[in-house]
């Protein structure tokens, strides 16, 4: 499973300071753990609080590129800083991310070709989140559909089904998972399927016991990636233990250790 390191996020206080006083440090040492937890992508968003967004995520990507050229994911919802980090970051890189809306496809679909990125596209539209997977796979082959037209291959698509906090939406968590499923279905090649993880556990208790959960269960309905927190380890032996046993990975007696060094 492809992990996205999810915190170069200005949503965090330590990050969102770090902007502020353009404090790289901070921010280069959370690279560097996420990193070392296993992740292969990592994600930067400057945050909702960023009153200059685009002299922001300049500053956040050059910072974490004087350490690592591991392929980012732009996670901004403008498109003009989305253009600024992408080609920032360089090639190999994530769009991160669009909703199913036609106006917001015919805005990031473009920026995506143009730079030649994968793209994290969200099952919402202008009605929102569907309850149901029926309603989400609709919204994903539309995605599909409108990313052909822009020369964008499927097997470049990571289609999010959106989790929502299962203490206010516990109906969504099963939809989620057949949406899963049943997107492997949409074409060939198919798209991939990426959840930004630590949703499912906002506001309730347990969080790490529900993140790590979940990302098992979405695993079995084959999940291809995850936007989620490398530096937790039960998490990441979860992940590991679960594509073991899913015959993702040979068994050794240190198969831990020997897919983090993968």
């Amino acid at each position: 499973m492809l992990v996205i390191g999810e915190k170069i996020n200005g949503m965090f206080k330590n990050i969102r300071e770090a902007i502020q006083t353009k404090n790289k440090s901070i921010v280069q040492d959370i690279a560097k753990k996420q990193l070392e937890g296993g992740a292969n992508v990592l994600d930067v968003n400057v945050g909702p609080a960023s009153a200059k967004q685009l002299d922001d995520m300049q500053w956040l990507v050059e910072t974490v590129r004087e350490i690592t050229a591991i392929p980012l994911a732009i996670d901004t919802t403008k498109p003009d800083v989305m253009e600024m980090g992408l080609r920032l970051a360089g090639p190999g890189c994530f769009l991160n991310s669009t909703t199913g809306e036609e106006e917001k496809l015919n805005a990031f679909l473009p920026i995506a070709k143009k730079y030649n990125s994968k793209v994290i596209a969200l099952t919402i539209d202008k009605s929102g989140i569907p309850a149901h997977a029926e309603g989400r796979l609709e919204i994903a082959a539309n995605i599909v559909a409108k990313a052909m037209e822009y020369g964008i291959e499927a097997s470049d698509l990571y289609i999010d089904a959106v989790i929502l906090p299962v203490n206010v939406a516990q109906q969504h968590s099963p939809a989620v998972l057949e949406t899963i499923k049943q997107c492997k279905m949409l074409c060939d090649p198919a798209p991939k399927a990426i959840l930004g993880l630590s949703n499912v556990s906002q506001g309730t208790n347990c969080r790490a016991l529900i993140d790590r959960t979940f990302l098992v269960m979405a695993l079995t309905c084959g999940l291809d990636a995850a936007i989620c927190n490398p530096m937790d380890k039960d998490l990441m032996d979860a992940m590991i233990t679960a594509e073991l046993l899913l015959g993702k990975n040979i068994y050794c007696d240190s198969f831990l250790d020997a897919r983090r060094r993968h």
